[in-house]
């Protein structure tokens, strides 16, 4: 059974996409310009935690490498 759960709500698709990662896997998403890219990192660490990082990384050669935030999902 799935652990993450990930979606694309808002795009020029029809549908909304979706993705499922597990507790030993954890699950990563992206978005991306021109100018750089937004990852949002989920996961599970060795104490059972839900984690989360924001980070802001290159794409296609452009923008930069930067956590914009890090925490405990829901605290």
């Amino acid at each position: 059974m799935s652990h993450f759960y990930a979606s694309i709500p808002t795009s020029a698709r029809k549908t909304v996409p979706t993705a499922r990662g597990h507790k030993t896997t954890g699950v990563t998403v992206n978005a991306a310009s021109w100018a750089g890219a937004i990852e949002t990192r989920l996961w599970v660490d060795a104490d059972g935690v839900d984690l989360y990082e924001v980070v802001q990384v290159p794409h296609h050669g452009a923008g930069v490498e930067r956590v914009l935030a890090f925490g405990i999902v829901g605290a």
